[in-house]
């Protein structure tokens, strides 16, 4: 493992809802340790209005958010990464490129908020779960002694916080 702070990336599909509230999420709670990144496989183009909508009130910063392709991190001068998280189960189950350092990977699935139909109200509450339930996954995450634990113990663990499952997501 590289010394703090360790580079983190959030993997989606589209790129703009879920990895980006990870993005924000650990950028926040993670700060002076870990420097987050998001990115998609096959990249919307725009982040979600209803994800800037909800960090906005949250009193994050909205305007460095983009929707990216995982390409740009495969390019000269690209951060080396410590940690690669999955949070939808397309981008699980695709090929990924092959990021150098051995990064450890694992896979955070959480129900896709920008698939969520209905009124304002109902998009709103999907991306607000989806927001509490990554918060909780990094919170258990930034828990981890991981100056003291070699890259299986790290991996274990991760794998473990993507299965959690409070009583609010069981409901």
């Amino acid at each position: 493992m590289s010394q703090a702070p360790y580079n983190i990336l959030f993997l989606c599909t589209g790129n703009s809802a879920r990895s980006i509230l990870a993005e924000a999420i650990m950028n926040r709670m993670g700060k002076g340790r870990f420097v987050a990144y998001s990115a998609g496989s096959h990249p919307k183009g725009d982040v979600h209005p209803a994800a800037l909508r909800l960090l906005d009130s949250l009193g994050y910063a909205i305007d460095g958010f983009r929707s990216k392709s995982w390409d740009e991190f495969e390019a000269p001068g690209a951060p080396q990464f410590d940690f690669i998280v999955t949070v939808c189960d397309n981008a699980a189950g695709e090929v990924c490129p092959i990021w150098p350092g051995k990064p450890v990977r694992s896979h955070w699935g959480i129900p896709d908020p920008a698939a969520v139909e209905g009124s304002p109200a109902e998009v709103g509450a999907a991306f607000a779960e989806a927001y509490r339930q990554m918060s909780r996954r990094i919170e258990l995450f930034l828990a981890l002694p991981i100056a003291k634990l070699d890259s299986l113990a790290i991996k274990r663990r991760m794998d473990e916080i993507g299965q959690v499952q409070d009583a609010a997501e069981k409901a």
